[in-house]
């Protein structure tokens, strides 16, 4: 214990230094993002040596609990981001027409018909028209557009 105390107290700061660069290379040589917020959380450890005296054990217990925030305030974070999509609508296909003015390519009878929309025809409910004639959607059924006349 003595050796290792000693081995700390003469590189000091410069150790953690050292640590933060052995685990950036581990994290890019190991797939994921693992080592990167403890290598920052031994930087700023070496960072706080430099600029202030504290003993190697509170070195220590800063670079657990900088860690440990670190790993919890990247995993708050990214339930976050995981939560909210960039696209609201990105899988409900049907949902990303809606508004879009379409035109009816099998006539709606009795409330079902087709309409194309771009180079697809999709299934339509809604009120009875001829083929040809303009619609909007106005929503999605499933794999149905909700359809009604312009």
């Amino acid at each position: 214990m003595e050796s290792l105390s000693s081995l700390i107290g003469q590189f000091g700061a410069w150790l953690w230094f050292a640590l933060a660069v052995v685990l950036f290379i581990m994290e890019s040589i190991v797939p994921g993002v693992h080592f990167v917020w403890f290598g920052l959380s031994a930087s700023i450890v070496g960072v706080i040596g430099l600029t202030t005296p504290l003993a190697w054990e509170w070195q220590l217990i800063a670079f657990a609990l900088i860690a440990m925030a670190a790993v919890f305030w990247v995993r708050h974070k990214s339930r976050e981001e995981s939560a909210h999509p960039d696209v609201a609508d990105l899988n409900i296909r049907g949902a990303q027409y809606i508004g879009r003015i379409v035109t009816i390519e099998d006539a709606i009878v009795n409330g079902r018909g087709k309409v194309r929309v771009g180079d697809t025809v999709w299934v339509a409910k809604g009120q009875d028209g001829p083929k040809g004639a303009n619609v909007k959607v106005t929503g999605a059924d499933g794999t149905v557009l909700v359809v009604s006349r312009v």
